[in-house]
């Protein structure tokens, strides 16, 4: 066959796949570059690649939509009955068939150019675009493959466990489909679930050499417009190529996007040109006009770069991006439609005869005979990927320790240990994610060192054009610039109130994590420190705003050998502790920490200890009456107050420090449990038979009594004190007042469960300040 008959044959289109003379002339155009580029033989195998990829388009959602409708698929294309639809049919299905020809493009673009690309989607809830085409072009997981075989039961099995519901007896789905993208999809990254991460990822994500296609939507758009930075961020010098690709199909769950009711994608394109993009707009209908646009894109990406490196120009660059204007649904009635969200055609078929005809009348428009759509299938064998996500190395040199009784802020001592981690790891890709202000939460040395990046450096600001700090006054697009540099050495410092609204994209990362490391295949990702700081106990200028250990409660909930929850009391064990996070794979680590100087009240060695055993007694016998445990730099200060009150009074008791509470739970499962802290170490240092055990907590009384409840002793002899919501223009003894978890309100507390007088270990000054009668600086200093 000839170059123009070639030509001709697609021109036509096929199925519900038609060609507009835009994407027409823009694929010879392309045709051309790849024969000059020797990416292809001869235009005519060019042309038949993308008549097989109409093919496998139409066929692969006319699978999407039997995975939402039907629980039998009969390869002969016959129409379905009544009884071959599901009781309770389920999906994205509008999403979903517009992800199709996306991503039926993507694959076609990688076996074009006989090259590998990553990809990510921020509508996780379309993975069954995804899903059906990898399994129709054998490109799925191996097991995936083996268990659902191309044949009528292989494919109905398939599209039955397509939100079959159905838990295995270890209570996990058993399904090895999900509603969204899941460790089971090849290639996947991220869930997706929480709509807007993806897009704050992509541009942070691929090494040089490395290639990535994100795509996204326009309804998560929305949700999180910390994507505008993208093109200020991008550099050639550290970050592959990136191509963002918007699925604009204008609606979102009930209505119209606000891109649509704001002018479609003419304004949309005109507003990322103001953000410093260079946007396209493609037939989002058509999968060839896709395989164009990647390929596009990237091609302008790299003789962008290469202005640069020439100094013909600088950066920020005009980053591709990618408008794939489209229809919900498109191909399948009801596309257009609210309804097209999910069940496209109102009614299900199984019950109603007009649903069925029109899902028939859909299905014989998509279909194609087995033997087409295998042969086109075979046009699309993907490329090695030539790299491959090893675990990330890092070394990791021993902490400058300081000595006993000075004074030294823990978070200046984190920002020693790792300006020393940076130099001896230059190697290795560098982020740290700053919503706020390094300097004053006293990671000084390591802006001076790495730089915020900027596009224009001001002088005398710590300020570079390939800087390594990635600042911003959005946590979730800071977070997500250390989220997506898996390949290298991260960091994330916050203040801790403003840390809260990194939560959703840190648990969407966790779930992954876990589940990967579930289905045998951990991450190799170093561990993640999130440095919250600046915190409850020590921000009280800035008003009760700013007074919020919501997430360090928030991830205690998460599980534990994820979610890394730590409390270092001073420098060493902070030091300590993030050396150990580097030492780790996959997980978040977050570290509370103060930023004032409070004294070293830890040795190296005990420091070291603390972190591998996630707690340590300081002071007196485990078995004493009194038991005091104290979780946070401050907490601590007021528990060894507290003991020496008692010990003036000949009162026998323990203190233990308590670095990561997660450790001393109730496991939830396996892999909990083999994150707990020693069974022996447990009952050395925490034995039931003690008359009263005293928490001074971090966060709230009750977060740390629901996590470790193996540690309560019923409420007559266990008491928690930390935060009550109280405070404002307050310094930090003001606002341990406040929410009456001094020294003395302690002493008091334990006096009275003991059965002894108020005055047994506190001065009638004393019990009237805590009774809230007399006065405070009886406990505590005053500011002046």
């Amino acid at each position: 066959m000839s170059a123009d008959s070639g030509f001709n044959a697609w021109a036509k289109g096929h199925g519900v796949i038609c060609h507009n003379e835009e994407t027409q002339q823009r694929i010879k155009d392309l045709a051309e570059y790849l024969l000059a580029e020797n990416k292809i033989e001869n235009l005519a195998s060019f042309y038949q690649c993308l008549r097989a990829l109409d093919v496998i388009t139409n066929q692969s959602m006319w699978l999407v939509a039997h995975m939402t409708y039907s629980k039998h698929v009969y390869l002969d294309g016959r129409a379905l009955n009544s009884e071959d639809f599901k009781q309770d049919p389920q999906g994205h299905t509008g999403g979903s068939l517009n992800m199709v020809p996306a991503f039926a493009g993507f694959l076609c673009a990688n076996s074009l150019t006989g090259q590998h690309r990553d990809w990510l989607m921020g509508q996780g809830h379309c993975v069954a675009a995804i899903d059906a085409l990898q399994l129709l072009t054998s490109q799925a997981k191996p097991e995936r493959q083996q268990l659902f075989p191309l044949s009528d039961q292989g494919l109905t099995d398939f599209v039955r466990a397509f939100y079959s519901y159905e838990v295995s007896s270890n209570g996990k789905p058993a399904s090895p489909l999900g509603s969204h993208v899941n460790v089971n999809t090849k290639g996947a990254s991220i869930e997706g679930g929480y709509l807007g991460f993806a897009a704050l990822h992509y541009v942070h994500q691929p090494l040089p050499g490395e290639r990535l296609v994100a795509f996204l939507s326009d309804g998560a758009f929305e949700e999180q417009r910390g994507s505008d930075w993208a093109a200020r961020w991008w550099r050639s010098e550290d970050t592959g190529l990136v191509s963002p690709i918007m699925i604009a199909n204008g609606r979102r769950i009930d209505q119209r996007t606000m891109t649509a009711q704001q002018g479609d994608t003419a304004w949309f394109a005109e507003y990322l040109a103001h953000q410093g993009f260079d946007p396209i707009c493609i037939d989002g209908r058509d999968p060839a006009a896709f395989v164009w646009a990647i390929i596009n894109m990237e091609r302008a990406l790299l003789t962008a770069a290469e202005e640069v490196r020439s100094g013909r120009a600088e950066y920020p660059i005009a980053l591709p991006y990618c408008i794939a204007e489209t229809e919900k649904g498109f191909g399948f009635p009801g596309a257009g439609t609210n309804a097209a969200h999910g069940l496209p055609l109102t009614n299900n078929p199984r019950h109603d005869e007009q649903a069925r005809a029109l899902f028939n009348q859909g299905a014989r428009a998509l279909f194609n005979p087995l033997d087409e759509w295998k042969q086109a299938a075979s046009f699309l064998v993907q490329p090695f990927k030539p790299y491959s996500p090893e675990e990330v190395t890092v070394t990791r040199p021993e902490p400058s320790w300081q000595s006993l009784g000075k004074y030294y802020s823990p978070a200046q001592g984190l920002d020693d240990y790792f300006v020393d981690l940076a130099e001896v790891n230059s190697k290795l890709r560098i982020r740290v994610g700053n919503p706020d202000e390094l300097s004053s939460n006293r990671f000084g040395k390591t802006l001076e060192l790495l730089k915020h990046r900027v596009t224009k450096p001001e002088a005398g600001i710590a300020e570079s054009i390939t800087g390594k700090v990635i600042t911003a006054l959005n946590e979730e697009a800071v977070i997500s610039a250390c989220l997506a540099n898996r390949q290298g050495l991260n960091l994330v410092v916050s203040y801790e109130a403003f840390a809260v609204k990194m939560l959703g994209a840190i648990r969407q990362t966790l779930i992954f994590s876990r589940h990967q490391k579930e289905s045998g295949e951990p991450a190799g990702w170093l561990s993640l420190p999130v440095v919250a700081t600046s915190h409850v106990w020590e921000n009280g200028k800035n008003e009760q705003s700013h007074q919020d250990p919501t997430l360090c409660e928030s991830l205690l909930n998460e599980m534990s050998d994820m979610a890394r929850v730590v409390f270092p009391a001073d420098a060493n064990s902070a030091m300590a502790t993030l050396k150990a996070c580097y030492g780790d794979m996959g997980a978040i680590w977050n570290l509370v920490v103060a930023k004032s100087k409070v004294p070293g009240m830890l040795t190296p060695e005990q420091a070291q200890s603390l972190v591998e055993q996630g707690a340590i007694c300081l002071r007196g016998h485990c078995q004493a009456e009194i038991q005091i445990i104290a979780v946070g730099s401050y907490q601590l200060q007021q528990a060894l107050l507290l003991s020496d009150r008692l010990t003036r009074n000949n009162q026998a008791h323990s203190v233990i420090y308590m670095l990561e509470p997660g450790r001393f739970r109730c496991a939830r499962d396996q892999w909990e449990q083999n994150h707990q802290a020693d069974t022996k170490l447990q009952q050395a240092l925490f034995s039931h038979k003690i008359k009263q055990r005293l928490f001074f907590f971090h966060g709230h009384g009750e977060a740390i009594l629901s996590c470790c409840r193996p540690l309560d002793l019923g409420p007559a002899r266990t008491l928690a004190l930390g935060y009550i919501n109280q405070g404002g223009t307050l310094n930090s003894d003001g606002m341990l007042f406040a929410n009456k978890c001094t020294w003395a309100h302690g002493a008091l507390q334990l006096a009275r469960r003991l059965g002894l007088n108020d005055d047994a270990w506190l001065s009638d000054a004393e019990v009237a300040a805590v009774l809230g009668i007399g006065d405070p600086y009886q406990l505590i200093k005053r500011p002046f």
